[in-house]
């Protein structure tokens, strides 16, 4: 069984639900208290291991490329100022040469679309897919981590999910649960987008997924599921009874970042386990709600 070493996140949206802030600025680089998503998506993939970072791009979004290169002037400022401290922040930002390789998008075809881009990438290993709008906040034992973990003992394509209220399944790629391992769940069945009523299960896909290569030849037939769209969630169906497929069920917190209120919300959390600015936080909490 080879070893996930190749991570892809998709990151070629347009982010509509945020403008106007994203005319400008890239919805993966909104910050969740200093960090912009990406870098907490990033800092998860190589806690678990992860060797090399394929972002999917499309145009407009060039600020992810500068964000992980090496800000020169900046560094030499800081050097020259004595600035140690924000030194060392910066050093989480800057992957090793070689580790970080982009390719574009060029049309919104959907997720499966989107990871199909990265096919030439990575070839004939198995991968991981990160959905950066997912922040999946554990920091002792981040969710990838966990996963790859798992899938260390059962091999195959593991998924993340948490079980979500019976009224939002129609949101969610939801599984068909088989036999059930601890956290380990038997994936029988796959469906993007169940119609109200018809869900499988209430365990939904949140953003994290260990990949099997063959996935790629399925995507390269470019078939169309909901919303038009190439689906992921329809590939992965395919591969269920060719090779292991497990649901992993994730118990740590997670913030849809990809809305409004979630977006608020994972600020807050984060900020309130800063001690740095913690503290304060709470205190206007306190005083205003």
């Amino acid at each position: 069984m080879k070893p996930v070493r190749k991570a892809v996140f998709p990151v070629g949206g347009m982010g509509t639900r945020f403008l106007p802030a994203t005319k400008a600025v890239p919805k993966e680089m909104l910050p969740v208290v200093d960090k912009p998503l990406l870098q907490y998506a990033v800092d998860e993939a190589l806690a678990a291991g992860i060797e090399q970072m394929i972002f999917v791009t499309a145009r407009g979004k060039s600020a992810l490329e500068d964000y992980f290169d090496v800000a020169g002037e900046l560094v030499m400022t800081l050097r020259e100022k004595g600035k140690t401290a924000e030194l060392a922040v910066l050093e989480g930002t800057q992957l090793a040469p070689g580790n970080i390789a982009y390719v574009r998008q060029q049309e919104p075809a959907g997720l499966g679309h989107a990871v199909w881009c990265a096919r030439h990438i990575t070839g004939d290993e198995p991968f991981a897919v990160l959905l950066p709008d997912e922040l999946l906040w554990q920091p002792d034992y981040p969710c990838l981590k966990q996963m790859v973990d798992a899938r260390n003992k059962v091999g195959g394509t593991v998924i993340a999910v948490m079980e979500v209220p019976e009224e939002e399944t129609h949101r969610y790629g939801i599984v068909a649960p088989g036999a059930v391992d601890g956290a380990l769940t038997e994936v029988r069945g796959f469906v993007e987008k169940p119609r109200a009523g018809t869900a499988p299960s209430r365990l939904a896909a949140v953003g994290r997924y260990l990949i099997e290569p063959q996935v790629m030849d399925i995507l390269a037939e470019g078939k169309r599921g909901a919303g038009g769209e190439i689906q992921l969630t329809d590939a992965l169906a395919q591969l269920i009874g060719k090779s292991p497929f497990h649901a992993y069920t994730y118990a740590g917190a997670r913030f849809d970042c990809g809305d409004k209120a979630g977006h608020i919300t994972a600020n807050l959390a984060l900020a309130l386990e800063r001690p740095d600015i913690g503290p304060a936080v709470r205190a206007w909490m306190t005083t205003n709600l």
